[in-house]
This record gives structure tokens, C-alpha cells and sequence, in this order.
């Protein structure tokens, strides 16, 4: 009785797989080979001031299956602009609103921009209580960084999925 249990099981298995197979069901996932970057060598072009914006999306591209690269046939991935800012918003309690912005677009080796410059943007706020901080705020360097990820994450995901719209030739 129990091999017949074991059986059903393995049968009823199969059943449900053949079954999502055949309506095209796929479980959704980054792999390098479903859609080919067109960017595969990349150098990076950034601002001063940047360095950690720099180093998450040297991690972010190499991870995706870019290669950076100083080469002569390597596209340029420049950052446009940079943009970080802090709001105090003051009442019973302060809260600070960071915003980073950041403006890209991909260009080759003599400076011609290849995509439309592309802005990316990513918000954090925390509150505090001014009567009870007696140091330096650890939450906002922290936030900070976060929000530099998750800039670099947004660049990387949007490069290696080829979702840049091509710059259109003027007339």
C-alpha cells in the first residue's frame, strides 16, 4: 500500500509539471543567455564624488555579465548628472527626506550618446527626536548608502535588460 502511495505521488508530480510545461508557464529569473546585453564592455564615466555610486554599479554590471573595461571598443556608461539632497522637515518631531538623482545614458568611445539620458531616483526618509539625539545621525549615512545601491541596482537592471530607448537620428 505504501509503494502505490509513493507512485501516485510521483505520477501526480509529473502530472502538474508536463501540465505547466505545456502552458508555457517559466519561473522568471536573470539568466545571461535569454537576453543578450548590448553593452558587454562598459567603462564608467562618473562625476567626482561618486566613488561609491562607482564601485555598487562596477559590482551590479560585472554580476549581470558586463565587463568593465578601459578598451577602445568598450561603450561608455556616463553619468550626467548627480544629484543628492537632504530636506529638514521641522515639527514635534524632525524629519529628514534624501533623495538621490542620478541622469545616464550610454555613449561609444568618440562621445555620441547611443540611448536617450535616463533619470533615476530613489527617496528615504526618518524621523528623530531633536530632545533625545545626542550624536552624529548614523541613520542618515546609512540611508545614504542604501539609496546609492539602489540607484546602482536600477542602472545595472535597466542596462542588462536593454531597456535604454535608442537616441533617434534628428532630421
Amino acid at each position: 500500500m505504501h509503494l502505490v502511495q509513493r507512485l501516485a505521488a510521483v505520477v501526480l508530480t509529473l502530472g502538474l509539471s508536463a501540465g505547466l510545461v505545456g502552458c508555457g508557464f517559466h519561473l522568471k529569473g536573470m539568466n545571461p543567455s535569454d537576453s543578450p546585453m548590448a553593452y558587454t564592455k562598459i567603462q564608467l564615466a562618473l562625476p567626482a564624488n561618486t566613488e561609491e555610486l562607482e564601485k555598487q554599479l562596477s559590482v551590479y554590471l560585472t554580476a549581470s555579465g558586463a565587463q568593465i573595461s578601459q578598451a577602445n571598443d568598450a561603450y561608455v556608461l556616463r553619468v550626467l548628472d548627480y544629484t543628492p539632497r537632504r530636506q529638514l522637515l521641522n515639527g514635534k518631531l524632525t524629519e529628514v527626506l534624501l533623495r538621490l538623482t542620478v541622469t545616464f545614458q550610454i555613449e561609444d568611445r568618440q562621445g555620441h550618446a547611443l540611448t536617450e539620458p535616463r533619470t533615476i531616483t530613489a527617496t528615504r526618509n526618518y524621523q528623530y527626536d531633536v530632545a533625545t539625539v545626542t550624536t552624529d545621525n548614523q541613520q542618515e549615512i546609512y540611508l545614504n548608502n542604501i539609496i546609492v545601491d539602489d540607484v546602482a541596482q536600477q542602472i545595472a537592471r535597466q542596462i542588462s535588460n536593454n531597456r535604454l530607448p535608442q537616441v533617434t537620428a534628428q532630421p
